[in-house]
């Protein structure tokens, strides 16, 4: 199998790789990605959206059961555009690769729609019921969509983030296994990897292959006891061939009985084009082989484009792998993991401006590396993108290493090695060697501070989640197997408690109306203050289990007590302010100090703070997908009249700084040009 690019009229590249359809397809290709590299950012450097992918163009059709679909109507979560011709074999594998992705669609916030062209409709019917694909499916067979997208491929995915932006594209599957193509979808959409990732230094896949220009084969068991680098590579790919020569002159450093072996894999096979291509741009110095049959890109799940570069051992593991091109940071990035390869001093090569990102410092700071992976710190940014925020401006700013400042993230198409909260997050640019002053008494609590505020992380303690984030901490953890990891893991990424107080007493919800009246009959019109009603309705209204949810303070003092009745407390019958912004005991007290002594929630974040006590009870065994259209669900509720934490006013639409509104000024204006004032 070969990884070809995607061919569409419109450009889907996103990554400083190369794809191997065609010569045109390839450089046109690596074309889009040079540019994209250079004019990605905004004016100011700090518009993660600078180097978006382009819109989908805007098309509707008719599914197989004979529904009307516009594109338009399918935005909010990300979607996954499935094109497939049901008579090619190729549709085969990619649609029960498909089908398998669509089982983590409610979890990871993405839909699917499939679209069946270059056949007739009833073979398209009956390929659908085969696969038994559970999403919509256009018919296509008309080719108004294909010729629309311009898109020649008889099988292909086309990923959309929820503004309508392509994000990838991903064509020519080929000879393809069904887990192939799934582990490149799981890539491309950031979901969890089909295997345990047991081994930090896995065994690479061994491979027989032909070698340009000569009789004898190459058998890579016969490479061991000899570092090596083995690199996939298009002759025509620009980013491949800045790849080759700073292997040309990196290599040649290195001492003679320690260099490791270059080996490039090409991927078109166009023998003789390879050749000439390689003599000419000078960098025919290494034995070129082919992989006849895609069987060594599958082996080392070469999805994504090349160049892919793999340092392998003496013992045949592989120590590190590195993905496209982007120039300086990468060469410093090679020229240190090769000088770790054969075991001579490492170089310190961070960059002279800007960030460096985590693999850097993980070069020599491996075990480091490997805790910070095992926190949540490690995902940050991916739960941008599975809520879709991973283009706002503000969520981003506390995901990501430097956002903001000179060399920090500008967006996941030019900077991925910045996405997540790294060690330049904690450490500052650099670490202590360029940023010496960035903790005092390695005290890292004002640190976190900057981002576990009350309005993105409210109930934060720093002596309590330090040490999830600890090294040292954590070193212990390491040795565990991949599922028990992962268990602990996900156990951290929950909610440490409720994030409500619990000192005080409840007292219902008629003891706020006396004060907040507009709050109170905005609350009292919602669904949460007739929430009993809807157990009533299910005859549940006995069940401790939903009136957990139905009920302000079930079970807790002063709330609706354990065994009683909606009708001997009706005020706690129901999901009432109390349930929301704590309990009120302190707040209502005589003689209290109203400012902090509830939840204030109108400064808070929508997804960071608001979603964590609300998702107590709308999670998704109760109200699927609700965690995913937090901001809409919460803008319905919302009732505020008063500045958070002033107990004043807000400002309304008709005033301006606390000034009177334009139209009063103009007024007034008028009265002074008609003698009046």
């Amino acid at each position: 199998m070969s990884c070809r690019a995607l061919s569409l009229a419109v450009s889907l590249l996103l990554t400083v790789a190369c794809g191997a359809e065609s010569d045109d397809a390839a450089t046109a290709s690596a074309a889009s990605a040079e540019a994209k590299a250079e004019g990605s950012a905004s004016e100011d450097g700090r518009d993660p959206a600078g180097s978006r992918g382009r819109p989908m163009p805007a098309f509707s059709g008719w599914s197989l059961d004979d529904q009307q679909v516009k594109i338009g109507d399918l935005l909010g979560p990300r979607l996954v555009l499935f094109f497939f011709n049901p008579e090619v074999n190729e549709a085969n594998p990619a649609a029960d690769a498909i089908v398998a992705i669509a089982k983590l669609r409610r979890e990871h916030n993405f839909e699917i729609l499939g679209i069946a062209i270059g056949s007739n409709r009833n073979t398209a019917k009956d390929f659908v019921a085969a696969h038994r694909i559970p999403f919509t499916v256009l018919d296509d067979s008309n080719a108004a969509i294909t010729r629309r997208l311009n898109l020649r491929s008889p099988v292909a995915v086309i990923g959309v983030d929820r503004e309508g932006y392509m994000t990838f594209g991903t064509a020519g599957f080929g000879s393809a296994d069904a887990s192939s193509i799934q582990t490149r979808l799981r890539q491309y959409l950031r979901l969890p990897s089909l295997e345990e990732k047991l081994d930090k230094h896995p065994k690479a896949p061994r491979f027989t292959a032909s070698i340009l220009d000569s009789d004898e084969g190459f058998d890579m068991a016969d490479q061991l006891g000899r570092p090596m680098v083995l690199i996939f590579f298009l002759h025509t790919c620009s980013h491949c061939h800045s790849a080759l020569e700073f292997f040309k002159t990196s290599l040649a450093v290195l001492p003679e009985d320690k260099r490791p072996q270059l080996f490039g894999l090409e991927i078109s096979g166009r023998t003789h084009a390879v050749r000439q291509q390689l003599i000419e741009s000078e960098l025919d110095f290494f034995p070129v082989l082919f992989d006849d049959d895609g069987g060594v890109q599958d082996a080392y799940r070469v999805f994504a484009g090349v160049p892919d570069i793999f340092l392998i051992d003496a013992e045949g593991r592989i120590q590190a792998r590195t993905q496209g091109w982007t120039g300086q940071r990468d060469e410093s990035l090679l020229r240190m993991q090769l000088s770790r390869l054969v075991g001579v001093p490492i170089p310190m090569l961070l960059a002279r401006t800007g960030y460096s990102g985590n693999e850097i410092c993980g070069v020599c700071h491996e075990a480091e590396f490997e805790t910070w992976q095992f926190t949540t710190h490690a995902g940050a940014f991916n739960t941008l993108v599975k809520h879709g925020a991973d283009t706002d401006p503000e969520c981003v700013s506390c995901h990501v290493v430097g956002f903001g400042e000179t060399g920090g993230f500008v967006d996941s198409a030019t900077t991925a090695n910045l996405e997540d909260v790294g060690c330049e997050t904690c450490h500052g640019r650099g670490g202590p060697h360029q940023s010496p002053d960035w903790v005092q008494n390695r005290d890292y609590a004002p640190v976190c501070a900057t981002c576990h505020d009350d309005k993105h992380s409210l109930g934060f303690d720093y002596a309590t989640f330090r040490p999830r984030i600890s090294h040292a901490e954590n070193m212990s953890l390491l040795s565990l197997p991949e599922h028990e990891k992962a268990r602990i893991l996900a156990e951290r990424g929950r909610p440490g408690g409720s994030l409500l107080p619990t000192s005080a007493d409840y007292v219902g919800s008629e003891a706020c109306q006396s004060c907040h009246a507009a709050e109170f009959e905005t609350w009292a019109a919602s669904p949460h203050a007739h929430a009993i009603e809807s157990l009533e309705a299910k005859s549940r209204v006995n069940d401790a289990e939903c009136l957990a949810c139905h009920t302000t303070a079930f079970g807790k003092p002063g709330g609706f007590p354990t065994g009683g009745s909606a009708e001997s407390h009706a005020d706690l019958a129901r999901v009432g302010c109390e349930s929301c912004h704590g309990p009120g005991g302190n707040h209502v007290a005589q003689d209290a100090t109203h400012i902090g002594t509830i939840v204030s929630l109108a400064d808070k974040c929508d997804s960071c703070v608001i979603l964590q006590i609300c998702g107590a009870c709308h999670d998704d065994a109760n109200d699927p997908g609700f965690r995913f259209k937090v901001e809409e669900r919460i803008e319905a509720q919302r009732h505020g009249t008063l500045e958070p934490g002033t107990g004043k006013p807000k400002q309304t639409s008709a005033q301006w700084n606390g000034h009177p509104s334009d139209v009063e000024r103009l007024a007034a204006a008028f009265r002074i040009l008609d003698g009046e004032g």
